[in-house]
């Protein structure tokens, strides 16, 4: 009995799909994306203050302090929902945000900011997503905890809720302040 060999290649592609799927349902927690950065500095950049001012913000900027670094837009419907948290973080918790507009315009943007709050300390405008690339982003909204020499700590994927928050990036932030000193 000879088995033909073009039979093989679907049950291959079947076999191949199990196992991928297998590995994507047994993720604990769909959120928690790996990031070649973490442990790495922040990207290079050079990049325009949201705020018009003629001011270029670079890395230098996010040197001195351990901060939050907030991917967002005003066309990101969760960016809208983890707006007052952040807002909370900047005023309750003595953590600096920095935003990076991405892929937006920057008028929508500032007029955002006006109607809703602006709890950022600066923002960087990344009209063009290479920052974004840079950074690894999937999309809107992303978070990453910054030291204060600029090396990536930690990034979360998705909505910054008092859970993940009080879960996940104080726990890391307080970690490094008390190291800091």
């Amino acid at each position: 009995m000879s088995v033909n060999k073009s039979l093989l290649i679907p049950l291959f592609i079947f076999v191949l799909l199990v196992v991928l799927l297998g590995y994507g349902f047994s993720l604990k927690d769909p959120h928690l994306l790996p990031s070649q950065l973490v442990d790495q500095r922040f990207p290079e950049f050079s990049l325009a203050d949201l705020h018009g001012d003629a001011t270029t913000r670079g890395n230098s900027d996010i040197i001195g302090s351990v901060a939050l670094v907030n991917v967002w837009a005003t066309w990101c419907p969760n960016c809208l929902v983890e707006h007052p948290e952040l807002t909370r973080i900047a005023n309750e918790e003595n953590v600096p945000i920095i935003g990076i507009n991405y892929n937006d315009d920057s008028e929508k943007a500032r007029a955002w900011l006006v109607r809703h709050g602006d709890p950022y300390a600066f923002h960087i405008v990344d009209d063009q997503g290479r920052l974004a690339i840079d950074l690894g982003v999937y999309g809107a909204p992303e978070t990453f905890v910054v030291d204060a020499e600029g090396v990536i700590r930690y990034r979360h994927v998705g909505t910054v809720t008092n859970l993940v928050w009080e879960q996940m990036l104080e726990p890391i932030i307080s970690l490094l302040k008390d190291a800091a000193g």
